[in-house]
Order: C-alpha cells, then structure tokens, then sequence
C-alpha cells in the first residue's frame, strides 16, 4: 500500500493535477465472432485507465469528506492511502470514491467512505491506550472485504479482524494480501459475537454490524483505557443508532461508561458461520 503524500488538509484542488481523459467506447457489434465481444467486453470493464490508482482521485474523495464534517486529519490521511476500488468488483470500480455503499455479494455491502471514517475517528479520539496518534491493538468484527481493515492498519499497531462468511473471509484475504498488509492484519474466520479472546485485551473494537445490544465477549475484551464503537439497536427499537463503549479506570477501579451517537444502518449482528 503507497504512503499518502505528506500534505495538510484541506488540499486545494488546484494542486491534484489533471486526470487523464477516459478514453471512447466502443460498441460491442452483433457481428463480431463471440470470442473477440467477450475480450472487447473485459477490455472495457476494466478499471485501468480510469485514473483510479492515481492519488489525486482519493485525495478528492477525502476532501468531499472533511468538507461534510470529518475532521480528524490522521484518519483523512489514512482513507487517502488505500486504494478503495481494489476492495471492489471490477464493474463497480468507477463508483470507488464515491461516498456510497456497494455491493461485496452475500448480503453484505462495503461500508460508505463517510461512515468508515466517522467510527475510526471515534475510536481515534477515544481513550488513553492511544499513543503516538496511533491506535493499538485492534479488533474488527466484521471484515466484509477488507477495506476498514486496511484503513485501520494505517492507524493501528495491529488489527485482528473476524468473518463469519467464509467467502468473504477469502476475498479479504486476497485483496489484503494483494497490497501486502496481512503482516499487520490477521483475518479470522469464526463468529464475530464471540470476539477473538486469544489475542486479546483490545485497545480498540470496532464492528460493522448491529444488534439489540452489544456482545458480553466484546465488552470483556475491550482492555482498561481502550474504546468500543458500534451499531446498536436504538432505545425504543426504532433504527440503529452508533454507540460507544469507554473501559474507564478511576482510582483503581475500572467501569465501563456507554454514550450514543448518530443514526445508522448496518446489516444484521449474526451468530455462527458459514
């Protein structure tokens, strides 16, 4: 994964450059024998060419995303360094830097650019176990495709992310192997309601999923000083609302101190695997 440009925000667009122009299309022809349609049809599918591995493309989309109230310029610096379209279908790519959810296939969807950065920048602006602007050690309940992941491990001393889908545990593991982070991602295929005990106490748990109410297992290992954000159904059962979690330690004794934020939708939290 390339390292951001070193540049403070808000970057003026004057200084992204140009993007080369998106070359014609052509029509595939009835007429044209099957094998040479199918190879015009990749061709054109593809996403090279489109300027989508250029910086300037995602130094965009993060402009878009301080301008709607992201403020914390660690976490701009760290959507800015991942290439979102690698974590998508080809056919999708064009709409990567869009502030949009896409389809990943089984149910589920890559989380929106805007809501991706809102819950890292609660974690980020969350307990003392931060040091060095970092986060510590983190767990993901949910891997999805990869791309928070990836997003967190610019942030993170280390993350431990949990899939309950097996397919998509898969394609994480080759999007995130593709880029070279699996030394600092370790992907989990299990039952994300369980946590991952085993390599924990976390600093930092963050899950992209929501149910009635948060999980005993990752209330447990959330470490003292470390913080929690989450979906959660909403008082009154009306829509999910993101709460977080601080593992307060006062005096010698530790509590566990829930404050809620902004609506949200997220899929389902579901036991087991598959």
């Amino acid at each position: 994964m390339s390292e951001a440009p070193k540049r403070r925000f808000p970057l003026p667009l004057d200084k992204l450059g140009s993007q080369p122009a998106r070359p014609a299309r052509e029509l595939l022809r009835p007429q044209r024998p099957l094998h040479q349609a199918a190879q015009d049809a990749a061709r054109l599918s593809a996403p090279s060419g489109l300027g989508l591995d250029s910086a300037g493309v995602r130094l965009r989309m993060v402009q878009r995303l301080q301008r709607e109230g992201l403020k914390d310029e660690r976490v701009l610096q760290a959507l800015a360094s991942v290439p979102r379209h690698e974590f998508v279908d080809s056919a999708l790519a064009i709409q990567a830097y869009e502030d949009t959810s896409l389809p990943i296939g089984h149910g589920q969807t890559i989380s929106k650019p805007s809501v991706v950065g809102r819950m890292i920048e609660l974690l980020m602006a969350g307990a003392t176990a931060r040091s060095a602007g970092q986060l510590g050690r983190v767990l993901e309940i949910g891997t999805g495709c990869g791309y928070q992941a990836a997003v967190l491990a610019a942030l993170a001393r280390q993350v431990v992310s949990i899939e309950r889908l097996r397919p998509l545990h898969d394609k994480a593991q080759g999007h995130l192997q593709g880029l070279g982070l699996l030394r600092q991602i370790r992907l989990i295929y299990g039952d994300g309601r369980l946590g991952h005990a085993g390599a924990g106490p976390y600093d930092a748990i963050i899950a992209a999923a929501g149910g009635e109410d948060l999980p005993e297992p990752w209330l447990a290992q959330l470490a003292p000083g470390g913080r929690l954000v989450a979906p959660m159904q909403a008082p009154g059962g009306r829509g999910q609302v993101l709460v977080v979690v601080d593992h307060v330690v006062e005096a010698g004794a530790s509590r566990l101190v829930r404050t809620v934020h902004e609506p949200v939708l997220f899929v389902p939290l579901k036991s087991g695997v598959m």
